[in-house]
């Protein structure tokens, strides 16, 4: 009986010690699951540690392994000393730890890992842009690249919302196109258009009724109307501190001061002065412009003068409107109807720009020698002043009071030193000139300072007078001289009149009398209507 109790306490020790076994192989086992884990983790464990800590079977040494081997804190040491003899205590911390750590290290790693992917973009970024500023350099280009450039004016740009936003999706859209290529020319050109545009920007008007007439009185004699208008704009303008721009039209012969009397006024008003000459004009597009999409667009004369001007309130001189025609590329002079009309050039549309634009403020001035060549519905949004030919004594006053001054100056002569006297200056006008205006005579003028000049320099003299029995010997002999009437009636001659818009004259018409065959023949070009009449 002693004998089976012994037996059967052996058997129960054997089961006690085997089950031991295998929950210390069950502990090793974690531990060894969770020292993979860690040092998958933390890169600064060896992997020489983790083979020799696994290779360690007694779960005592093991702890004490792990213990000695791993960077723990010297606190942490400390609390795993005062476990002992405790070998679960110990085994529990070291678990505990270990567990810990290694979901420290997971968390430490993924975050690493995010912030050196981050960091590895932005260091390749850099390396890319200095890449690229150093090649631009090389090419002359600039470290500053187009759009970045674009991007600091547009903030700095004083324009509507809707130009804004244009410019914008523009310059996203540069970015994306490679700067060498077409679409990526054809964009800057757009942008900088539209960045150089005066959207805001105005010149600071200084309102002086008398100011403006003692301004145009000493620019030109005469010219009442056009002076009288001009101070009345601005009378009304001071009065209810605004007022749309008149569209004046100067209408009158060659030579008589249109397009001098147009700085005049831009003078007066201290506004921007710009010029359009229209003569030739034939196709749609020098008006409105061109389509973004052709090659070598460009905005039209309207859009580029503002450009130039630099300001919304300039003095817009449109040159010879009525020399404007039509053909297969559209009717400028329709084009035109949308710049002239007050009520719709607040929202003036040009193909290139692609966005309204306000022409209100501007002051247009158009000048025509022939209203007859201006459409009836370009005609009716102009308010026309007509400048008729200088009569003899205007031209007299002119040629005193400007001409000759402007001459003496341009010859390097001094007042004294040339005197013309007023009866060759007459003598000019009626037998050396037949125009409207005043060009040919301050050419003869000039001609008169040229010989002095000569006569100063080659005989020494101090002064030269010129006057009407020492004009033939300057100009040579007068081409024109004036009809006069006859004394008594001639047989076969009639006496007409000459009305043209150099003046007027006498016609002394010769009749002759032949035997004829019954037609009535009319020589000349002579219209339908005239004819039948």
């Amino acid at each position: 009986e002693k004998s089976d109790e012994q037996e059967i306490l052996a058997d129960d020790l054997d089961k006690e010690d085997q089950e031991k076994e295998i929950e210390e192989e069950a502990k090793i086992r974690v531990l060894k699951d969770l020292i993979e884990q860690y040092c998958r983790v933390q890169p600064k464990a060896s992997r020489e540690l983790a083979n020799l800590l696994l290779q360690h079977m007694d779960i005592g040494g093991f702890c004490a392994l792990i213990a000695c081997n791993l960077p723990m804190k010297q606190q942490e040491r400390q609390k795993y000393l005062a476990a002992y003899p405790d070998e679960e205590k110990r085994y529990e911390f070291i678990l505990e730890w270990l567990s810990n750590e290694t979901l420290v290290e997971r968390f430490r790693a993924e975050y690493q890992s995010k912030v050196k992917n981050a960091l590895d973009k932005q260091q390749r970024d850099y390396i890319l842009r200095e890449q690229m500023r150093l090649i631009r350099k090389e090419l002359g280009e600039g470290a500053e690249s187009a759009a970045d450039r674009y991007e600091k004016q547009l903030k700095e740009l004083k324009a509507p919302e809707e130009v804004k936003k244009q410019l914008e999706k523009e310059i996203k859209r540069l970015r994306s196109n490679p700067m060498d290529g077409p679409e990526s020319k054809v964009s800057q050109n757009y942008i900088e258009t539209l960045l150089e545009m005066p959207w805001e920007e105005r010149t600071k008007e200084h309102i002086s009724i008398r100011a403006a007439r003692e301004e145009l009185d000493k620019d030109h004699y005469g010219l009442e109307k056009v002076k009288e208008r001009i101070v009345e704009y601005l009378a009304v303008k001071q009065m209810t501190k605004s007022l749309k721009a008149p569209i004046i039209c100067l209408a009158g012969p060659p030579g008589v001061g249109k397009t001098s009397i147009a700085k005049s006024i831009a003078r007066a008003l201290q506004r921007e002065f710009i010029k359009a000459s229209l003569g030739g004009v034939k196709d749609e597009a020098e008006v409105r412009g061109h389509r973004r999409t052709y090659l070598g667009s460009m905005p039209g004369r309207i859009i580029q003068g503002m450009k130039k001007a630099g300001v919304i309130n300039p003095v817009f001189l449109l040159d010879e409107i009525d020399k404007m025609s039509s053909d297969y590329k559209g009717d400028p002079t329709s084009a035109m109807l949308e710049v002239l009309d007050p009520e719709q050039n607040s929202q003036f549309s040009d193909n290139y720009l692609e966005e309204p634009y306000d022409l209100s403020k501007v002051l247009f001035i158009a000048t025509a020698n022939d209203l007859g060549n201006i459409p009836a519905p370009l005609r009716d949004r102009l308010e026309i002043i007509e400048l008729s030919s200088y009569t003899e004594q205007e031209k007299l006053m002119i040629a005193k009071n400007h001409l000759i001054k402007k001459q003496l100056a341009l010859h390097g002569l001094k007042e004294d030193q040339l005197v013309i006297e007023d009866d060759a200056i007459m003598a000019i006008i009626r037998h050396y000139t037949r125009e409207a205006g005043v060009r040919d005579l301050e050419r003869l003028l000039a001609k008169i300072c040229r010989k002095a000049v000569l006569i100063v320099l080659k005989e020494k003299r101090d002064n030269l007078t010129v006057n009407k029995e020492s004009l033939e010997k300057h100009l040579g002999k007068a081409p024109f001289e004036h009809t006069k009437k006859l004394d008594h009636s001639q047989i076969g001659v009639v006496t007409g009149m000459a009305y043209t818009q150099f003046g007027g004259d006498i016609l002394p018409i010769e009749v002759n009398h032949f035997q004829g065959s019954g037609k009535f023949i009319i020589t000349g070009q002579l219209g339908d209507v005239m004819k039948e009449s």
